[in-house]
């Protein structure tokens, strides 16, 4: 009889914890909405199981039931589901839902996060509320729930810098969906009269692209700074370049840039590559558009591709 009663106590005062906390969100709104929900023990893709154990190691000391274990662990995670949704505005709790179907996807573990400052000036990063306390590394990929984001470049206790893929130093290794020939898509940075998109170049001067033709993440070394299959954006434009042997192309990102607030530090690896799992679905794409550019002298591109210039 003590068992019980002790078991009835610790879900009690585990109710009242909750519904506390939820009223409270209601009460002051929903800004720092993840950073309230990892505070009140909600961690995204992967915390709920240590909550539950803690409760199954308080139990256990008391004596309680395999029965009555399992009941309370269920409660405690639905318990901090809830606390969780109630605490996320319905834009965030969207984008998360879309991040959790990318991550399911590529069977990424990812650590939900909030931006909390953008680059000044000509600098292409934004700051996330997790740091090294965390479990966040350099060289760990960013995503959110259009695809890719950018890398982690520099960590601290409790925050983290990240370099947007569109910065214009950024060189990403891609592969064409389904195809999977191999490429590369570098950042348009920050110019006032930039269109936003990215360029990709070809590796191989056989291969032939088309309007409409997706990208992902191609594998880096031991999956740093970028794990593959994440979606990184849609081919829009053919250019060719005269001089140059392979194909290129304008790509224009999934994600937007310009509204970023829910992302997610991909802190476990795939166990293998998703390939084009993650790809979302597009509609039938418009004709084909080819640009045709000159090189100036002397501009290079990385890899030695001419960098595209208008032609007059």
């Amino acid at each position: 009889m003590r068992d019980t009663r002790r078991t009835r106590v610790v879900l009690f005062v585990l109710l009242i914890a909750a519904l506390g906390l939820i009223a409270l969100s209601y009460t002051n709104g929903s800004s720092s909405a993840l950073r309230d929900a990892r505070a009140a023990g909600s961690t995204v893709f992967g915390g709920a199981e240590h909550a539950a154990k803690s409760v199954s190691d308080v139990v256990g000391t008391s004596g309680g039931s395999s029965s009555q274990v399992a009941a309370l662990q269920k409660e405690v995670l639905q318990l901090r589901a809830d606390l969780s949704q109630a605490r996320l505005s319905k834009a965030d709790y969207a984008e998360l839902r879309k991040m959790l179907l990318i991550a399911g996807a590529g069977r990424y573990k990812v650590l939900a996060a909030s931006v909390i400052a953008v680059g000044l000036g000509y600098q292409q990063t934004v700051t996330l509320d997790v740091g090294s306390a965390d479990g966040v590394r350099p060289q760990e990929t960013v995503l959110n729930g259009e695809g890719l984001v950018g890398y982690v470049t520099s960590v601290s206790s409790t925050t983290c810098t990240v370099s947007l893929a569109t910065d214009g130093a950024s060189v990403v290794g891609v592969a064409v969906a389904p195809s999977g020939q191999l490429g590369w898509v570098t950042g348009p940075g920050k110019v006032a009269s930039g269109s936003g998109l990215m360029h990709l170049t070809m590796l191989n001067s056989a291969a032939v692209l088309k309007a409409g033709d997706q990208l992902v993440t191609a594998a880096s070394v031991n999956d740093k700074p970028y794990v593959p299959g994440v979606p990184v954006g849609v081919v829009t434009k053919l250019v060719v370049t005269n001089g140059s042997l392979t194909a290129a192309a304008l790509v224009r990102p999934y994600v937007d840039f310009g509204a970023l607030s829910v992302v997610g530090v991909v802190i476990v690896p795939p166990g293998h590559d998703p390939r084009f799992a993650a790809v979302p679905p597009l509609p039938h794409p418009g004709p084909t558009v080819t640009v045709t550019v000159t090189a100036k002298p002397g501009s290079r591109r990385p890899g030695g591709t001419p960098s595209p210039t208008p032609s007059p």
